[in-house]
């Protein structure tokens, strides 16, 4: 009876840590009775999820909202939108935007899901410091970033799985006393509990890799690898028969229904695209000197080498020891591929977090490493200390971008029509306008909309009329977004890389609409940008 109580309120203190970093942005997301999702990617999502609302079971492959006239063929699996698209069902009684509050929500959901699923498996693996795991899952600021609320994105539903996929994996190779050398009911229960890891390893993988064909490869791999080093037998036993079976469905489930093949092509105009990915963020690569990683992780994280080589030496005598190696190469891989570029920060922060117990496990004081682990996370609490109490600097840009967000959105909205109107826009805009809007745009957020993305950039740094009123025939645009021309110039520069000239156009249409080109005619406004509509005989 204690034993139940005292688990119960630990998964409602996790779950209630856990909501609680996820929502803590939630005056970025719900503002004036609308949600405003934290980033281009996710409008994206949203427009997909939208589309198949309104034919179920489309499976889409095609995007015709970005890249406009071309549109791209991107890497967008079907999982996530239909997990959205499920989850809007049982909210329409309760909100006028089901789907809008689906996406919302999806994501911190499945950080919970992932919380309480490290609860159970911390518990089966009778980790000392069991708790380390939780806390860091709970307030890591990047895992929160990745799973927060009004955040749709794809690498939310990655670290559930890929969680689910590595620590199943973990068990299944620590699982003591295997079937084969057990009699009875013991050899029974355990030959149940692997068969049922089997499955839930071969599920999470599977569905991983139908979801994204980047990371979960690699870590697969690694996962695979380090596996078959350390007991083959348990790799691919019979006990191990279901969760391959199911895990090879999966896949040709996923190859049948999305009908193509991973694609790991490289963007055509190599030049633009690394101009432009020098511009985002998650593929920058992150110095080891960088502070950033102790707003990861703590400052544990210095300490993580000779950890490692502690738990090495303490654990020689034991196949346990062994098979936490596996967790360590993870860590060390994910650590350099996060150098390489910082997407890969979730995935190294999750590691990372699931290795601490085993880390920790040779120190005997418990009140030692309490007390290292507490003073570890000053950096992390002294980042949630920004995020919940920002200087006025800070409030006043947040108050900015959520009236700023609200204003494009009303001119949007104006653009709402049956009929076919492309707009050109700021890149890093046009997916939010898309879905508001309805209408393509020229631009896009991802790499396969780089010929847009240029196409936008030269319009805007353009100070030739003609070329400009080029570039709009050519891709059929019936509206023009004005925006910041300061920050347009700079971020257009930065993508040609090209100087700003004296006079570009975004400059011309942002500050001085009375001097616009004829073919540009002022239409609306706001504080945040100018609507121009395109007059060009075709």
């Amino acid at each position: 009876m204690i034993r139940g109580s005292l688990a119960v309120v630990e998964i409602v203190i996790l779950s209630t840590l856990v909501l609680a970093t996820r929502c803590a942005n939630y005056q970025d997301v719900f503002v004036a009775g609308n949600v405003y999702f934290v980033d281009s990617d996710c409008y994206a999502r949203m427009t997909r999820v939208r589309v198949c609302a309104t034919k179920p079971g489309l499976i889409l492959r095609h995007h015709d909202f970005e890249n406009f006239p071309q549109g791209t063929t991107p890497h967008t699996t079907a999982p996530l939108d239909y997990l959205i698209l499920g989850l809007a069902l049982p909210l329409k009684p309760f909100t006028a935007q089901p789907l809008d509050m689906a996406g919302a929500f999806v994501s911190p959901l499945l950080a919970l899901t992932g919380a309480w699923f490290l609860w159970w498996w911390s518990r089966r693996m009778k980790f000392r410091y069991r708790w380390v795991v939780l806390i860091l899952f709970a307030i890591s600021p990047i895992l929160v970033h990745g799973t927060e609320v009004g955040r749709p994105d794809h690498q939310s539903l990655l670290i559930l799985l890929v969680t689910i996929g590595i620590c199943a994996e973990w068990r299944l190779q620590t699982a003591a006393d295997p079937p084969s050398r057990s009699s009875g009911a013991a050899g029974t229960a355990a030959a149940t509990e692997l068969n049922r890891l089997a499955v839930v390893s071969g599920a999470a993988w599977g569905f991983a890799l139908w979801v994204s064909a980047y990371e979960p490869p690699v870590l697969f791999f690694i996962v695979l690898v380090t596996s078959f080093l350390l007991n083959p037998r348990a790799l691919f036993g019979q006990d191990r028969r279901a969760g391959w079976i199911l895990f090879a469905t999966i896949i040709a489930a996923a190859l049948l229904i999305e009908r193509r093949a991973p694609s790991f092509a490289i963007p055509e105009s190599s030049a633009i695209f690394k101009n432009w990915a020098s511009t985002i963020g998650e593929l920058a690569h992150v110095s080891p000197a960088n502070p950033v990683w102790f707003r990861w992780c703590g400052y544990l994280v210095l300490l993580a080498p000779f950890l490692i080589w502690i738990s090495v030496r303490a654990r020689k005598d034991g196949a346990e020891g062994l098979h936490a190696l596996a967790i360590y190469v993870l860590s060390i891989a994910t650590y350099f591929l996060t150098i390489w570029q910082a997407r890969w920060a979730y995935f190294f922060v999750l590691i990372f977090a699931l290795a601490l117990p085993e880390l920790l496990a040779p120190i005997k004081s418990g009140t030692a490493v309490w007390i290292a682990f507490v003073l570890s996370m000053f950096p992390v609490l002294r980042d949630w200390d920004e995020t919940l109490w920002p200087n006025e600097t800070q409030l006043a840009s947040h108050l900015e971008k959520q009236v700023e967000s609200a204003q494009i959105r009303e001119v949007a909205l104006t653009l709402a029509s049956s009929e076919l109107q492309p707009f050109l826009a700021p890149w890093w805009l046009s997916p939010s306008i898309a879905y508001w809007s309805g209408q393509p745009g020229i631009a896009g957020s991802s790499h396969e909309s780089l010929e847009g993305i240029e196409d936008s950039a030269r319009f805007f740094l353009s100070d030739d009329q003609e070329r400009a009123r080029s570039i709009l025939h050519n891709d059929n645009v019936a509206w023009v977004f004005a925006y910041d021309s300061q920050r347009v110039t700079q971020n257009s520069a930065a993508v040609l890389n090209e100087a700003v000239p004296t006079g570009p156009l975004c400059r011309v249409l942002d500050r001085t609409p009375s001097h616009a080109p004829p073919f540009l005619i002022f239409s609306a406004q706001t504080p945040a940008c100018k609507l121009y509509r395109v007059n060009i005989e075709r």
